[in-house]
């Protein structure tokens, strides 16, 4: 948080980069969309199932990370629908955003003052 005189900015840059670190994000390469531009995330029947705990881990980091993050809002809500029953694909989509963060630390919200 950092208060000024014409507001206050709050992000959450040290929880992000411990998210980053945690998942063993912090060497990859940032993208510039939380999510592949023009690709529908569906039910993915038939797809190799991954362990949901790590899945869960994720999710709920990215939920944590809504209040500041509002360019991954969007994204981890689509994401935590498939929470119950997640596969390769989902990890994979989950990896981006992540990704996305990485290139993101730096933003937050600004609540100006009237």
């Amino acid at each position: 948080m950092l208060q000024r005189v014409d507001g206050i900015f709050i992000n959450k840059k040290k929880y992000a980069l411990e998210i980053l670190e945690r998942f063993e994000i912090d060497e990859s390469k940032p993208v510039h969309n939380p999510i592949v531009p023009g690709y529908k995330l569906s039910k993915n029947k038939g797809g190799v199932t991954i362990d949901n705990t790590v899945y869960k881990q994720v999710v709920g980091s990215l939920m944590h990370l809504k209040a500041t993050q509002l360019d991954v809002m969007f994204a981890a809500s689509l994401i935590s629908k498939y929470i119950t029953n997640p596969t390769q694909l989902y990890l994979q989509a989950t990896k981006r955003v992540l990704r996305h963060l990485k290139g993101t630390t730096d933003y937050g919200v600004f609540y100006k003052k009237r």
